[in-house]
Protein backbone atom coordinates (compact mmCIF):
# COMPACT_ATOMS: atom_id res chain seq x y z
CA UNK A 1 0.00 0.00 0.00
CA UNK A 2 1.48 3.25 -0.86
CA UNK A 3 2.02 6.17 1.81
CA UNK A 4 0.23 9.57 1.70
CA UNK A 5 2.55 12.46 0.63
CA UNK A 6 4.82 10.18 -1.30
CA UNK A 7 6.74 11.60 -4.90
CA UNK A 8 4.94 9.73 -7.70
CA UNK A 9 6.15 6.97 -8.97
CA UNK A 10 8.75 7.25 -11.94
CA UNK A 11 11.05 5.03 -14.20
CA UNK A 12 15.06 5.56 -13.23
CA UNK A 13 16.46 8.54 -15.21
CA UNK A 14 19.27 6.57 -15.57
CA UNK A 15 20.33 3.04 -15.17
CA UNK A 16 23.52 1.44 -15.39
CA UNK A 17 26.25 -1.11 -14.21
CA UNK A 18 29.66 -0.14 -12.60
CA UNK A 19 32.39 -2.78 -12.54
CA UNK A 20 34.20 -3.58 -9.34
CA UNK A 21 36.86 -5.94 -7.76
CA UNK A 22 36.15 -9.51 -7.46
CA UNK A 23 34.25 -10.05 -10.14
CA UNK A 24 30.92 -8.37 -9.12
CA UNK A 25 29.31 -5.98 -11.04
CA UNK A 26 26.46 -2.99 -9.13
CA UNK A 27 23.20 -2.33 -10.82
CA UNK A 28 23.26 1.61 -10.29
CA UNK A 29 19.66 3.86 -10.81
CA UNK A 30 19.07 6.91 -10.54
CA UNK A 31 16.06 9.17 -10.25
CA UNK A 32 15.52 13.11 -10.49
CA UNK A 33 17.23 15.71 -11.90
CA UNK A 34 20.75 15.61 -13.66
CA UNK A 35 22.14 18.57 -11.73
CA UNK A 36 19.55 18.42 -8.46
CA UNK A 37 21.23 17.64 -5.41
CA UNK A 38 23.19 14.12 -5.26
CA UNK A 39 21.73 11.79 -2.76
CA UNK A 40 23.12 8.11 -2.37
CA UNK A 41 20.36 5.67 -1.02
CA UNK A 42 21.86 2.72 0.92
CA UNK A 43 19.24 0.37 1.37
CA UNK A 44 19.02 -2.38 4.04
CA UNK A 45 19.11 -6.17 4.67
CA UNK A 46 21.79 -7.13 3.73
CA UNK A 47 21.20 -8.07 0.89
CA UNK A 48 17.79 -6.86 -0.38
CA UNK A 49 17.89 -4.56 -2.93
CA UNK A 50 17.04 -1.28 -3.95
CA UNK A 51 12.88 -1.04 -3.96
CA UNK A 52 10.62 1.87 -5.80
CA UNK A 53 9.84 3.27 -3.06
CA UNK A 54 12.98 4.44 -1.62
CA UNK A 55 13.09 7.20 -4.84
CA UNK A 56 9.86 8.51 -3.72
CA UNK A 57 10.80 10.12 -0.72
CA UNK A 58 12.78 12.65 -2.78
CA UNK A 59 11.63 15.45 -4.31
CA UNK A 60 12.65 14.62 -8.27
CA UNK A 61 12.10 18.09 -8.86
CA UNK A 62 15.22 18.82 -6.63
CA UNK A 63 17.44 15.93 -6.04
CA UNK A 64 19.41 13.36 -8.25
CA UNK A 65 18.60 9.92 -6.45
CA UNK A 66 21.57 7.48 -6.76
CA UNK A 67 20.14 4.12 -5.79
CA UNK A 68 22.80 1.28 -6.05
CA UNK A 69 22.55 -2.57 -5.24
CA UNK A 70 25.08 -3.55 -3.11
CA UNK A 71 27.27 -6.46 -3.90
CA UNK A 72 25.39 -9.88 -4.33
CA UNK A 73 21.74 -7.63 -4.17
CA UNK A 74 18.96 -6.94 -6.42
CA UNK A 75 20.15 -6.57 -10.06
CA UNK A 76 23.40 -6.55 -9.08
CA UNK A 77 25.79 -9.65 -10.62
CA UNK A 78 26.40 -12.16 -8.99
CA UNK A 79 23.00 -12.45 -7.99
CA UNK A 80 23.14 -14.24 -4.01
CA UNK A 81 27.01 -14.43 -4.06
CA UNK A 82 28.95 -13.64 -0.65
CA UNK A 83 32.55 -14.53 -2.25
CA UNK A 84 34.50 -11.05 -1.98
CA UNK A 85 31.16 -9.18 -0.40
CA UNK A 86 32.55 -7.69 2.86
CA UNK A 87 31.50 -4.80 4.57
CA UNK A 88 34.77 -2.92 3.68
CA UNK A 89 34.18 -4.74 -0.12
CA UNK A 90 30.92 -2.33 0.02
CA UNK A 91 33.03 0.86 1.96
CA UNK A 92 35.48 0.64 -1.28
CA UNK A 93 32.51 0.31 -3.72
CA UNK A 94 31.24 3.57 -2.83
CA UNK A 95 34.13 5.40 -3.06
CA UNK A 96 34.69 4.34 -6.68
CA UNK A 97 30.96 5.28 -7.08
CA UNK A 98 31.57 7.98 -6.25
CA UNK A 99 34.51 8.70 -7.94
CA UNK A 100 33.06 7.29 -11.20
CA UNK A 101 30.09 10.18 -10.93
CA UNK A 102 32.67 12.85 -10.11
CA UNK A 103 30.67 13.38 -7.33
CA UNK A 104 32.46 15.95 -4.31
CA UNK A 105 30.25 15.10 -2.28
CA UNK A 106 26.51 14.03 -1.31
CA UNK A 107 23.70 13.55 1.31
CA UNK A 108 24.07 9.88 2.23
CA UNK A 109 20.18 8.36 3.19
CA UNK A 110 20.49 4.79 5.10
CA UNK A 111 17.55 2.37 6.04
CA UNK A 112 18.10 -0.67 8.01
CA UNK A 113 21.32 -1.84 7.41
CA UNK A 114 21.72 1.04 4.93
CA UNK A 115 22.13 2.89 8.18
CA UNK A 116 24.69 0.63 9.08
CA UNK A 117 26.84 0.87 6.07
CA UNK A 118 26.29 5.23 6.16
CA UNK A 119 27.75 5.00 9.65
CA UNK A 120 30.54 3.01 8.35
CA UNK A 121 31.27 4.99 4.90
CA UNK A 122 30.68 7.85 6.55
CA UNK A 123 33.71 7.35 9.09
CA UNK A 124 35.85 6.41 6.45
CA UNK A 125 35.40 9.17 3.57
CA UNK A 126 33.91 11.67 6.05
CA UNK A 127 34.96 14.75 3.50
CA UNK A 128 32.20 13.60 0.89
CA UNK A 129 29.50 13.05 3.12
CA UNK A 130 27.35 16.65 3.20
CA UNK A 131 25.03 15.67 5.63
CA UNK A 132 23.48 11.96 6.81
CA UNK A 133 19.73 10.46 6.97
CA UNK A 134 19.76 7.23 9.30
CA UNK A 135 15.97 5.61 9.42
CA UNK A 136 15.38 2.50 11.74
CA UNK A 137 19.34 2.09 12.64
CA UNK A 138 20.90 -1.11 13.18
CA UNK A 139 24.17 -1.26 15.10
CA UNK A 140 25.00 -4.31 13.99
CA UNK A 141 26.78 -6.50 17.10
CA UNK A 142 25.54 -10.08 18.33
CA UNK A 143 23.53 -8.94 20.69
CA UNK A 144 21.02 -7.16 18.11
CA UNK A 145 21.36 -10.54 16.06
CA UNK A 146 20.27 -12.62 18.74
CA UNK A 147 17.82 -10.05 19.37
CA UNK A 148 16.12 -10.43 15.93
CA UNK A 149 15.36 -13.60 16.16
CA UNK A 150 14.70 -14.37 20.14
CA UNK A 151 13.39 -10.44 21.14
CA UNK A 152 10.09 -10.62 19.70
CA UNK A 153 9.55 -14.15 20.20
CA UNK A 154 6.76 -13.31 23.00
CA UNK A 155 4.81 -10.61 20.68
CA UNK A 156 4.78 -12.86 17.60
CA UNK A 157 4.28 -16.27 19.37
CA UNK A 158 2.94 -18.04 16.09
CA UNK A 159 5.37 -16.38 13.86
CA UNK A 160 8.06 -17.84 16.08
CA UNK A 161 6.71 -21.18 16.65
CA UNK A 162 6.71 -21.13 12.77
CA UNK A 163 10.52 -20.35 12.62
CA UNK A 164 11.04 -23.01 15.34
CA UNK A 165 9.52 -25.99 13.44
CA UNK A 166 12.39 -25.34 11.19
CA UNK A 167 14.72 -24.94 13.68
CA UNK A 168 15.68 -28.17 15.10
CA UNK A 169 15.86 -27.88 19.17
CA UNK A 170 18.78 -26.54 20.33
CA UNK A 171 20.41 -25.38 17.77
CA UNK A 172 21.38 -21.59 17.08
CA UNK A 173 18.67 -20.27 14.67
CA UNK A 174 20.99 -18.18 12.53
CA UNK A 175 23.10 -20.92 12.46
CA UNK A 176 20.70 -23.47 11.55
CA UNK A 177 19.38 -20.94 8.78
CA UNK A 178 22.86 -20.42 7.35
CA UNK A 179 23.64 -23.86 7.06
CA UNK A 180 20.56 -24.86 5.05
CA UNK A 181 20.51 -21.45 2.90
CA UNK A 182 24.09 -22.15 1.55
CA UNK A 183 24.02 -25.84 1.71
CA UNK A 184 23.40 -28.06 -1.43
CA UNK A 185 19.47 -29.31 -0.56
CA UNK A 186 18.29 -26.91 -3.12
CA UNK A 187 14.49 -27.95 -1.20
CA UNK A 188 16.21 -27.36 2.01
CA UNK A 189 17.48 -23.76 0.69
CA UNK A 190 13.76 -22.88 -0.28
CA UNK A 191 12.20 -24.25 2.80
CA UNK A 192 14.79 -21.97 5.19
CA UNK A 193 14.24 -19.09 3.00
CA UNK A 194 10.26 -19.09 3.49
CA UNK A 195 10.75 -19.63 7.85
CA UNK A 196 12.85 -16.74 7.45
CA UNK A 197 11.08 -14.38 5.91
CA UNK A 198 8.07 -15.32 6.96
CA UNK A 199 9.87 -14.53 10.53
CA UNK A 200 10.66 -11.16 9.32
CA UNK A 201 7.26 -10.12 7.94
CA UNK A 202 6.00 -10.61 11.62
CA UNK A 203 8.19 -8.70 12.35
CA UNK A 204 7.75 -5.90 9.82
CA UNK A 205 4.54 -6.03 9.11
CA UNK A 206 2.86 -7.70 12.14
CA UNK A 207 1.59 -10.34 9.87
CA UNK A 208 1.81 -13.76 11.40
CA UNK A 209 -0.13 -15.92 8.77
CA UNK A 210 0.99 -14.27 5.53
CA UNK A 211 1.52 -17.05 2.64
CA UNK A 212 5.29 -17.90 1.54
CA UNK A 213 6.91 -16.77 -1.49
CA UNK A 214 6.87 -18.93 -4.28
CA UNK A 215 8.46 -19.59 -7.74
CA UNK A 216 11.06 -16.68 -9.03
CA UNK A 217 10.03 -14.53 -5.79
CA UNK A 218 11.01 -17.89 -3.60
CA UNK A 219 14.35 -18.08 -5.85
CA UNK A 220 15.09 -14.47 -4.95
CA UNK A 221 14.91 -14.44 -1.30
CA UNK A 222 17.17 -17.63 -1.49
CA UNK A 223 19.76 -15.27 -2.69
CA UNK A 224 19.10 -12.31 -0.84
CA UNK A 225 18.57 -14.35 2.26
CA UNK A 226 21.97 -15.97 1.58
CA UNK A 227 24.05 -12.67 1.75
CA UNK A 228 22.13 -11.66 5.05
CA UNK A 229 23.46 -14.74 6.77
CA UNK A 230 26.43 -14.40 5.72
CA UNK A 231 27.00 -10.82 6.67
CA UNK A 232 25.05 -12.04 10.22
CA UNK A 233 27.03 -14.74 10.80
CA UNK A 234 30.21 -12.49 10.84
CA UNK A 235 29.19 -9.53 12.58
CA UNK A 236 28.56 -7.49 9.62
CA UNK A 237 32.42 -7.28 10.05
CA UNK A 238 31.91 -4.40 12.23
CA UNK A 239 33.83 -5.65 15.72
CA UNK A 240 37.38 -4.19 15.14
CA UNK A 241 36.47 -1.20 15.17
CA UNK A 242 32.46 -1.62 16.19
CA UNK A 243 30.15 0.56 14.83
CA UNK A 244 29.63 3.16 17.83
CA UNK A 245 33.50 3.44 18.17
CA UNK A 246 33.63 4.89 14.41
CA UNK A 247 31.12 7.14 15.24
CA UNK A 248 34.11 9.63 16.40
CA UNK A 249 35.43 9.36 12.88
CA UNK A 250 31.98 11.12 11.29
CA UNK A 251 31.87 14.69 9.62
CA UNK A 252 29.59 17.31 12.16
CA UNK A 253 27.01 17.68 9.02
CA UNK A 254 23.69 18.08 9.39
CA UNK A 255 22.10 14.34 10.89
CA UNK A 256 18.82 13.47 11.62
CA UNK A 257 18.13 9.98 13.13
CA UNK A 258 14.76 8.22 12.57
CA UNK A 259 13.22 5.71 14.45
CA UNK A 260 9.81 4.38 15.27
CA UNK A 261 9.17 3.78 19.08
CA UNK A 262 7.21 0.21 18.30
CA UNK A 263 9.98 -1.34 16.08
CA UNK A 264 10.88 -5.10 16.71
CA UNK A 265 13.50 -5.69 14.25
CA UNK A 266 15.98 -2.67 15.54
CA UNK A 267 14.75 -1.50 18.72
CA UNK A 268 14.60 1.86 19.93
CA UNK A 269 17.49 1.32 22.21
CA UNK A 270 19.85 1.11 19.14
CA UNK A 271 19.15 4.21 18.15
CA UNK A 272 19.61 5.81 21.66
CA UNK A 273 23.19 4.30 21.92
CA UNK A 274 23.72 5.77 18.27
CA UNK A 275 22.59 9.22 19.23
CA UNK A 276 24.66 9.45 22.21
CA UNK A 277 27.79 8.88 19.96
CA UNK A 278 26.44 11.32 17.80
CA UNK A 279 25.74 14.51 20.03
CA UNK A 280 25.97 16.84 16.64
CA UNK A 281 22.69 14.55 15.25
CA UNK A 282 18.66 14.93 16.11
CA UNK A 283 16.98 11.88 17.19
CA UNK A 284 13.48 12.05 16.13
CA UNK A 285 10.94 9.45 16.80
CA UNK A 286 7.78 8.20 15.18
CA UNK A 287 5.28 6.43 17.36
CA UNK A 288 4.33 3.74 15.11
CA UNK A 289 5.92 2.40 12.18
CA UNK A 290 7.97 -0.83 13.05
CA UNK A 291 10.16 -1.34 10.55
CA UNK A 292 8.26 -0.17 7.76
CA UNK A 293 9.24 2.55 5.62
CA UNK A 294 6.15 2.97 3.79
CA UNK A 295 4.69 3.31 7.17
CA UNK A 296 2.05 6.77 7.15
CA UNK A 297 4.12 8.13 10.21
CA UNK A 298 7.48 7.75 9.34
CA UNK A 299 7.19 7.94 5.07
CA UNK A 300 5.65 11.51 5.86
CA UNK A 301 8.37 12.05 8.28
CA UNK A 302 11.14 11.13 5.62
CA UNK A 303 9.56 13.01 3.05
CA UNK A 304 9.25 16.14 5.48
CA UNK A 305 12.73 16.35 6.51
CA UNK A 306 14.41 15.68 2.74
CA UNK A 307 12.06 18.34 1.60
CA UNK A 308 13.33 20.32 4.12
CA UNK A 309 17.39 19.66 3.56
CA UNK A 310 16.27 20.48 -0.31
CA UNK A 311 14.98 23.93 1.20
CA UNK A 312 17.58 25.08 3.37
CA UNK A 313 20.59 22.37 3.90
CA UNK A 314 18.70 21.27 7.13
CA UNK A 315 16.72 18.84 8.06
CA UNK A 316 15.10 20.45 11.13
CA UNK A 317 16.92 22.70 13.82
CA UNK A 318 19.43 20.21 14.36
CA UNK A 319 21.78 20.51 17.79
CA UNK A 320 24.88 22.38 17.42
CA UNK A 321 28.00 20.50 17.63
Amino acid sequence: MSSPGLYPATPPRREWQLAVDGGHRLHVREYGRADGIPALVLHGGPGSGCSPLQPRFFDPARYRVICPDQRGAGLSQPRGGSEHNTTADLIADLLRLREHMRLEDWLVVGGSWGATLAVAYAAAEPEAVRALLLRSSFIGRRADVTAFFEGAAGQRPRAWQRLRGFVPEGRDALQALADALHGPDPALRERAAQAFWCWEQALVAGDEDRAPPLGEALAFQVDRLRVQTHYLLHDCWLTAPPLLERCAALPRVPTLLLHARDDLVCPAAGALELHARLPHARLQWTEQGGHDPSQPQMAAAMVAALDRYAADGRFAAEAPP
